[in-house]
């Protein structure tokens, strides 16, 4: 196994941000036991290829309904290496929870934008059959899997990231 990356949360401040702006309901000191509680990813099993993500806080998502999770995590890798992020895989196959963007693409540069590289998931329940995702503090609500990654022989990108979602094209 290749050793590439690291887990690590983000500043207390920033994941304060991050909460506020998406979550007003909670209090400072409710955010901040939330952030003493962030749990790194990490896999299941020695054969797990997937890094579980836990939910910093517990919610309740009925059909058809969207929430954007600030995880408090960022992850530093080599630069040839991509973390793609997915559904935990028995929550997307009981209730059909999906990411709203696919899979999520966290690429190395990610790491250094002035969000600190915070990975946000964002995921709908899409169940047809009417179920609410119950997903409760400190459970794995998503995964991420490291994979490494080529480019063409022609390549010349120079650009630098600084940002998240939509920061390297419009």
């Amino acid at each position: 196994m290749k050793r590439i990356a690291q887990f690590f949360k983000v500043s207390a401040q920033n994941f304060m941000e991050a909460m506020r702006e998406e979550f007003p309901q909670y209090t400072e000191d409710d955010i901040g036991d939330m952030y003493e509680s962030l749990l790194l990813p990490r896999r299941a099993t020695k054969g797990s290829a997937g890094y579980d993500f836990f939910a910093p806080f517990s919610f309740s998502l009925p059909s058809g309904a969207t929430i954007k999770i600030p995880t408090g995590i960022r992850v530093k890798m080599d630069e040839d290496w991509v973390l793609k992020l997915y559904p935990r895989s028995g929550l997307g196959f009981r209730y059909r929870l999906q990411m709203n963007n696919t899979v999520g693409i966290i690429d190395s540069d990610y790491y250094h934008s002035d969000n600190e590289g915070h990975i946000f998931i964002k995921m709908t329940n899409a169940s047809n059959e009417g179920k609410t995702v119950d997903v409760t503090q400190g459970t794995g609500f998503a995964q991420g899997i490291f994979m490494e990654y080529g480019i063409t022989v022609d390549d010349d990108a120079e650009g630098v990231r600084n940002g998240g979602l939509g920061s390297t094209s419009l």
